[in-house]
């Protein structure tokens, strides 16, 4: 099982050079992500970023950019950096930005619309990994101004997500339904669903260092540790 399991979302407002104007507002946001990455590099070097993406596959040593979002900002998941990869997806890159020195990553995608089984399986697969990173966004739909609008479904989901991320709880992130987060832009089911399947079979317990929803999208800061 991991030693340690980090949740963070992946806005790229994170990155202060992206954030502009809104680099205060998004601080304690940033400092709580700050904070887990800390306490994951505490306990282990070796990471494990699970994220959502078209397909499912296996990303590793790779130097990305946020040129795509407004500023060049380089990062990378090795201590080693090499040629940008202009299409490192948007969790890998968030990964790279907050992965302190010394820390090495691997990034496993899993396909945005995976059936929860698929999500399972893989999270089984992973559960010898000695740290988990755990990337994805809830709804985006909270505000009419929200990437998805306003959907009255969301907060009730964002909620339900929370008290799950709060409490450790794993069965309730994999009775997530997936269409639901669908329609609700939650990009981070899959993700959290394969934490679902890491964390089964032993108790953990959970905190939860951030939540709220600032431009309509549900973002949630948490750490799991076995017990």
């Amino acid at each position: 099982m991991p030693s340690l399991v980090v949740v963070v979302p992946q806005p790229p407002l994170l990155v202060p050079e992206l954030a502009g104007g809104a680099t205060g507002e998004l601080e304690d946001l940033r400092a709580a992500v700050r904070g887990a990455a800390a306490r994951l590099a505490a306990v282990t070097t070796d990471w494990v970023a699970v994220g959502a993406d078209t397909v499912r596959r296996t990303v590793e040593g790779a130097t990305g950019t946020f040129r795509g979002y407004g500023r060049d900002v380089r990062v990378s998941l090795a201590p080693e950096s090499g040629t940008p990869d202009p299409e490192l997806p948007l969790p890998l890159l968030v990964a790279g930005w907050m992965r302190p020195d010394g820390v090495r990553i691997r990034g496993e995608l899993v396909a945005e619309e995976a059936p929860t089984e698929d999500c399972l399986r893989l999270g089984r697969a992973l559960a010898g990994s000695a740290g988990l990173l755990v990337v994805g966004d809830g709804a985006a739909s909270r505000t009419e101004k929200a990437p998805g609008h306003l959907d009255e479904r969301a907060e009730p989901f964002d909620d339900a997500v929370v008290k799950a991320l709060e409490n450790a709880d794993a069965t309730a992130l994999a009775a997530l339904d997936p269409a639901l987060a669908r329609e609700l832009w939650a990009v981070g089911r899959a993700p959290w669903q394969v934490l679902a399947g890491a964390a089964e079979g032993r108790d953990w317990r959970g905190e939860l260092l951030y939540t709220g929803a600032p431009y309509g999208v549900a973002y949630h800061v948490a750490v799991w540790t076995p017990l």
